[in-house]
């Protein structure tokens, strides 16, 4: 076909607007320039332009649906697990996502959430009896991870209840105290908090915890303070672990909030996690009944056992949020246009969003089998660590991925991602610094201890 057979089909193609199109039309382009430079095209030019003008413009397939399970991991789920996995998801597109911004913002906990979640039945997601799901652990992964892709405080909230509060009452609680408790906290009517990190004590809880307890003719009496614990400020339970002054052995307390001598004081003034209702806790002279007394906690190992049970779940918070900001940056990408398309076409932009899906890939693998291993009962601490360590680093990375393509909308709550950012540092903390799980494979893999 000749060039000027192609300017023909071009200017017949024109003829087919009537003249209120064409003037509304020249009010927009140069149509003399237009056709001056219609003119100067070769023959290939005029063909994809006639390409373009016979589809209106328009692609010629859709873009393909969002798929961050790259590598298809759910398929690992039973039918069953799947729909709860959705189950949750949708709960939390439908009613945590249109309020999560405002409470951030504002450094509140949404309440009316806590019976709603209550319905759900699954705190204590893989403990028997008591009203509990009794699931595998992989599935109190992929909950916590459908939670923290939406909102990282709430999947908090829900690991602080369910894992680290009810989790020490199932390991360490008599029978009495799990029929008083675990019941009633699965259905949310009881909330707990977990209460090991002190001012001072962080990373070196396991030898040197301040908080003292001491028993006497009136029961236990509890000195010192916690930090940093979530629930706090509304828990009706706090699990309080203090180093008994006569053994010296850490023991577990169920600590009413009824109890005299406690005191909470909201932290303020975070720049994460904010709807997490963070506490310092001061314990002066507190009493405690025996009754109320963990009688299978009687050293920092039973403790350990505890948050070994939750790293893990930490390890998937990470992913989750990590899930979130590439969902959202995804999408911004394909919808924000620049230069007359959307940006997900520009190579730079491209290669933002495939190392972003590559950690993300590689941090769903990891944790897929991390939960196989838990349930499998071959999980130890070192497998644990190593998941945390390199899913909070990774997630790091991405949504730091996220809020670069995101340009100067990347720090605005109404697109979420600054969100994400945020809430990534505080994952990135808890549940043991990047060092210390560091420090627990390193002893692992070279069988010499580099701690103090």
């Amino acid at each position: 076909m000749s060039i000027i057979q192609d300017i023909r089909q071009v200017i017949a193609l024109l003829k087919q607007v009537d003249l209120k199109q064409l003037k509304a039309l020249n009010e927009k382009v140069d149509l003399a320039g237009a056709m001056q430079q219609l003119s100067k095209m070769d023959a290939a030019q005029l063909q994809g332009l006639m390409k373009m003008l016979n589809s209106g413009g328009k692609r010629n397939k859709p873009l393909p649906e969002p798929n961050p399970d790259f590598y298809e991991l759910s398929d690992k789920l039973t039918a069953e697990q799947r729909a709860l996995q959705l189950k949750v998801r949708e709960f939390m597109e439908t009613e945590v996502a249109p309020i999560v911004n405002e409470y951030w913002l504002r450094d509140e906990f949404p309440f009316e959430l806590i019976p709603k979640m209550g319905d759900l039945g699954l705190a204590g997601v893989t403990f028997e009896g008591y009203g509990c799901p009794n699931l595998p652990y992989m599935m109190e992964g992929v909950l916590a991870m459908e939670m923290a892709r939406v909102d990282a405080s709430i999947a908090t909230f829900f690991g602080v209840q369910s894992g680290l509060s009810m989790g020490s009452i199932y390991l360490c609680g008599s029978e009495e105290q799990k029929q008083e408790w675990l019941p009633k906290m699965n259905r949310m009517e009881k909330i707990g908090a977990f209460g090991l990190t002190e001012p001072e004590v962080g990373s070196g809880a396991a030898g040197g915890l301040t908080t003292t307890c001491k028993q006497t003719a009136d029961g236990w009496v509890l000195n010192g303070q916690k930090k940093w614990i979530g629930n706090a400020t509304f828990a009706d339970v706090i699990i309080i672990w203090a180093r008994d002054v006569d053994s010296g052995e850490v023991k577990g307390f169920l600590v009413r909030k009824e109890n005299p001598g406690v005191h909470v004081e909201k932290i303020k003034g975070k720049m994460a996690l904010r709807i997490v209702q963070n506490g310092l806790i001061t314990l002066k002279d507190c009493i405690v009944e025996e009754k109320d007394r963990l009688p299978h906690a009687n050293s920092f190992k039973d403790t350990a056992n505890v948050l070994r049970m939750t790293r893990a779940g930490v390890a998937w918070m990470a992913v989750g949020c990590a899930r979130g900001a590439y969902e959202n940056a995804l999408e911004y990408t394909k919808t924000r246009k620049q230069f007359g398309k959307p940006i997900a076409s520009f190579q730079l932009i491209q290669n933002h969003l495939v190392e972003m899906i590559s950690n993300l890939t590689a941090m769903q693998t990891l944790v897929y089998r991390l939960s196989e291993l838990q349930d499998e009962d071959k999980l130890k601490d070192e497998h644990a660590s190593l998941a945390k360590v390199f899913c909070t680093l990774r997630t790091r990375d991405i949504v730091r991925g996220a809020r670069e393509v995101m340009g100067g909308n990347g720090i605005l709550l109404d697109y979420n991602v600054a969100r994400f950012v945020a809430d990534a540092e505080a994952i990135y903390s808890y549940e043991g610094t990047k060092e210390i799980n560091t420090l627990i494979v390193g002893r692992s893999i070279t069988g010499f201890s580099a701690f103090v």
